[in-house]
């Protein structure tokens, strides 16, 4: 188990945007530069689909990179704010019966 799995290696955005830029200007199939790359053509084929939404030509309702990065950010920060907000009732409860005491 040496080596890391695909599923949990990081590549750099440069990285990313360097193979994107390779699949459109070479005209060879996402498979090969894939190969050539050391990625998973489905990786890949993923982060085509994305650079052609960032570029304003996905279909509709179909999310760009910053606006996933707006949701990510917007759902932590909605997680956060319902366990203060359950740390708070907990604690609401605990005084409310310390002072029927």
């Amino acid at each position: 188990m040496g080596s890391e799995s695909n599923r949990s290696r990081r590549y750099s955005e440069e990285f990313k945007r360097d193979a994107v830029a390779l699949v459109r200007s070479s005209g060879r199939m996402v498979t090969g530069v894939a190969r050539e790359a050391g990625v998973s053509a489905e990786g890949l084929r993923n982060w085509v689909k994305q650079d052609t939404i960032d570029r304003g030509h996905g279909t509709p309702g179909e999310l760009t990179s910053a606006e996933r990065e707006e949701l990510r950010r917007l759902r932590r920060r909605n997680r956060e704010q319902a366990e203060t907000i359950e740390v708070l009732r907990r604690a609401a409860v605990f005084f409310a019966k310390e002072s029927d005491r």
